[in-house]
């Protein structure tokens, strides 16, 4: 049986609690984060890959073999000095090219987290992103494709961001008032859905807010 499970993005606030779960899952045999840069990773588990993205080849080959691929990358304005170019090659570009291997090399399950709010038609440029990503991912109509449309993430990051701070001191008090798909999550959470929906018999293309993970977690 073939229990590789591949994260792409696994430093940061989801890939990071994912990677928690798949080391303590005992049906997990092979664990294969891909990164740009070597992270240090110490479990017989682990199989780290660092390859350049842009690199097809190589991200092809990263790919090939796994059961589940798990995507959970994502930059911020400030980390690409506000160049939306630099920002599609992370949040477009990357998950669009991990549908075309998984569908090249026949992966069973991807998960990709996307954001509340996706939609091509947004005027939003971070929404409006996250849309065509989602579109073009379902392109490849793959046997189950499940994207994940959290609100804003709870949990404690390595690098400080002021947006997401202030965001998480004004949303505390208004919680009750907010619909259940707004809501603050905690990004351990999110990844507890995202390997759970890859355990599942989940197939086609799904879309997960807060509310369907929430039963999914019910309903193990």
């Amino acid at each position: 049986m073939n229990n590789t499970f591949t994260i792409i993005g696994s430093t940061g606030l989801i890939g990071s609690e994912l990677l928690k779960l798949l080391l303590n899952d005992e049906s997990v045999h092979i664990i294969r984060p891909l990164n740009r840069r070597s992270v240090v990773l110490e479990n017989d588990k682990i199989q780290q890959k660092i390859i350049d993205f842009q690199d097809e080849a190589a991200f092809r080959e990263a790919i090939a073999g796994s059961k589940a691929v798990f995507v959970c990358v994502g930059t911020t304005s400030k980390k690409v000095k506000g160049d939306q170019n630099a920002y599609r090659k992370v949040d477009y570009d990357i998950p669009v090219k991990a549908a075309q291997y998984c569908s090249e090399t026949k992966v069973e399950k991807l998960l990709i987290v996307s954001s509340i709010g996706a939609s091509s038609k947004s005027r939003n440029f971070y929404t409006k992103l996250k849309g065509e990503m989602e579109e073009a991912v379902a392109g490849f109509e793959l046997p189950s494709t499940v994207f994940f449309r959290p609100s804003m993430l709870l949990g404690a990051r390595q690098e400080f961001r002021l947006g997401e701070a202030i965001g998480k001191a004004l949303m505390k008090p208004l919680s009750v008032l907010l619909p259940e798909n707004y809501k603050a999550v905690q990004a351990a959470f999110v990844a507890k859905a995202m390997l759970l929906a890859a355990k599942s018999k989940m197939s086609g293309h799904q879309v997960l807010h807060l509310k369907e993970m929430r039963q999914l977690a019910e309903s193990q």
